[in-house]
């Protein structure tokens, strides 16, 4: 925690008053604190307090209302290795997960460079209540953190899950959090992502409906913790940006596999996550067909097999993972596609799981080894699903 810089977001819920003594704990492992409120969060604890115990001058306001000078919530956003919104109540939540900006705190969330990390607190029943949930999963699915409040006495009177985790839970939290975010340092990830569209003629392909989502999520996920990832995505609406990011946009199945050709010798993990067309067109016609015949015929010709070849030309220490998105009978063909490929791991997600697949913010997969061992997890955020499967190669 030394010397990592920590921006509070405190907003206004009865916990707020809680954030002096995560300030002092923060302080005495080292860490630099600077604080934003709303205005609402004033009514709980006073701007006064937070500067005194973190020794920085508070931010509420666009604004200083001392001398008129403007404050950057975009240098807000830069600033810290992490963003930490605790107390969030329930406003905050539904004005984070739609984008509102309305105060200089959720300003500097739509400008946040670093993670962000949500503790809500709430009466139990606003917390339980369905548009809340929706929010948090939101959230979650665009990459957020988010620390589960917890149960006891509230506000209210009444007992239940609501309470913002405790101070000293939010901090072994970060602590993780940082030890994470070193324990990919020097390791080189290739990953493929999205679907291919293979041409038919000028304006028409053979395609599938994958979205990248996933495979995007897996690539944040490793770059969030220190590894330096080669990203090669067919057509996708998924954006990503990092300094240790190499994006390869590629469209065809043929233009895949020479940019995984080129990396894969130099890379130490393979995560090869995109929906790859089988078949493409034998023929591309030059000019688009016109719609004269009652039937139209197209021959198909197999495509290149991606992640076979990687398997072929895999080393010992190179350590190699496939994706298997099933509509039946998924683990009996996840096994067959891990041996047939030479693969370390195999992802298995089935469409008959509502809520998997293409499209989906959310998924639900297991994990099947080289030694038919099965871990299963429940269905979740994509973005969690990523922090999933990442823990687990951890300790492969």
């Amino acid at each position: 925690m030394k010397g990592k810089r920590i921006l509070l977001g405190i907003t206004g819920g009865i916990a707020a008053y809680k954030i002096a003594f995560l300030i002092r704990i923060l302080k005495k492992k080292g860490a630099e604190v600077k604080c934003i409120m709303t205005p609402a969060s004033c009514d709980f604890i006073s701007p006064l307090t937070l500067a005194t115990l973190s020794e920085n001058p508070v931010s509420i306001d666009f604004w200083n209302r001392q001398n008129g000078e403007w404050v950057n919530h975009v240098d807000l956003g830069m600033w810290p290795d992490v963003f930490v919104i605790a107390p969030c109540t329930a406003s905050t939540l539904a004005k984070m997960a739609n984008g509102f900006c309305d105060n200089l705190l959720t300003a500097t969330y739509l400008s946040a460079k670093s993670p962000v990390v949500i503790a809500p607190a709430m009466d139990l029943d606003m917390y339980a209540h369905f548009s809340t949930q929706k929010n948090l999963d939101l959230l979650a699915a665009n990459g957020n953190r988010i620390i589960p409040a917890e149960e006891g006495e509230l506000a209210s009177g009444l007992i239940g899950q609501g309470r913002m985790a405790e101070p000293e839970n939010i901090a072994a939290y970060l602590e993780q959090l940082f030890e994470k975010q070193t324990d990919f340092a020097g390791k080189k990830v290739l990953l493929t992502a999205g679907p291919t569209y293979e041409k038919i003629d000028p304006v028409r392909f053979i395609g599938n409906h994958s979205s990248g989502k996933m495979g995007y999520r897996i690539a944040e996920s490793f770059l969030q913790r220190g590894a330096s990832v080669v990203l090669i995505s067919g057509p996708t609406q998924e954006k990503l940006t990092h300094t240790r990011l190499e994006l390869i946009s590629v469209e065809s199945a043929e233009e895949m596999l020479k940019a995984v050709q080129q990396h894969w010798p130099a890379s130490d993990i393979g995560i090869f996550a995109a929906a790859v067309a089988d078949y493409r067109p034998k023929q591309v016609a030059g000019q688009k067909i016109k719609k004269k015949e009652e039937e139209l015929t197209i021959t198909l010709v197999k495509n290149p097999d991606i992640l076979s070849w990687a398997g072929q030309n895999k080393t010992d220490q190179q350590l190699l993972v496939g994706f298997a998105l099933e509509t039946n009978d998924a683990i009996a063909h996840a096994q067959d596609k891990l041996k047939r490929k030479n693969l370390d791991l195999i992802v298995v997600n089935t469409l008959e799981d509502e809520g998997a697949g293409f499209k989906n913010d959310t998924n639900r997969i297991q994990l099947l080894d080289k030694h038919n061992k099965i871990t299963s997890f429940e269905l979740k955020s994509k973005a969690l699903v990523a922090e999933d499967l990442v823990n687990y190669l951890k300790h492969v």
